[in-house]
């Protein structure tokens, strides 16, 4: 049950959302800047940069969410099993997963990123803003998934609702609602 009065049948962050709009809107435009927007990482991995640090943070909404559009842009769902799992041996490029390296050192502590980390993600043609882009993207993935986990929102536990909220983000991204109370119930 939800810590405050969040409008009913809507899990995860669609809660917190649907009770302040206001401030759901920049949040949504950020998501949608970062992970669908065209740039030089894939929608898929970025999500896979988000699933990761939301697998870090324990929060279950976002991992299997994030993971879920991984899946739909990538075509594969054992990727993402994998990458959570022990994405250094996951099949995804080195550069990602040296992206993936600083995204899980944002998520303990921005400081715990190196110079090292920053160049050896250089090194395998990372470029400054992939490495930005994975900084952000872990930087506000921590703070979506406290806000989800804070709230104590509502976690649907059936996979077949977030396969369908997944594809719905890898097709129109995150600009508009990929759920209602009546898609939930």
């Amino acid at each position: 049950m939800a810590h405050i009065a969040l409008p009913e049948g809507l899990p995860g962050i669609t809660g917190g959302f649907a009770f302040r709009p206001e401030t759901a809107k920049p949040m949504r435009e950020l998501a949608h800047i970062l992970l669908f927007e065209p740039n030089s990482l894939t929608s898929g991995e970025r999500e896979l940069i988000a699933t990761y640090v939301s697998y870090l943070n324990d929060c279950y909404f976002c991992q299997t969410s994030h993971g879920a559009a991984a899946a739909a842009h990538l075509g594969d769902e054992e990727i993402v099993k994998r990458v959570k799992a022990d994405f250094q041996h996951a099949d995804i490029s080195d550069k990602l997963k040296t992206l993936l390296v600083i995204a899980g050192k944002v998520q303990k502590g921005g400081k715990h990123v190196t110079s090292d980390d920053v160049q050896q993600a250089r090194n395998l043609g990372a470029t400054d803003l992939e490495i930005h882009d994975t900084v952000l993207i872990a930087a506000a993935f921590c703070m979506y998934n406290r806000y989800v986990d804070g709230l104590g929102t509502w976690q649907q536990q059936d996979e077949s609702m977030y396969a369908v909220m997944g594809k719905h983000l890898a097709a129109e991204g995150y600009r508009r609602p990929s759920m209602s109370t009546a898609e939930v119930a």
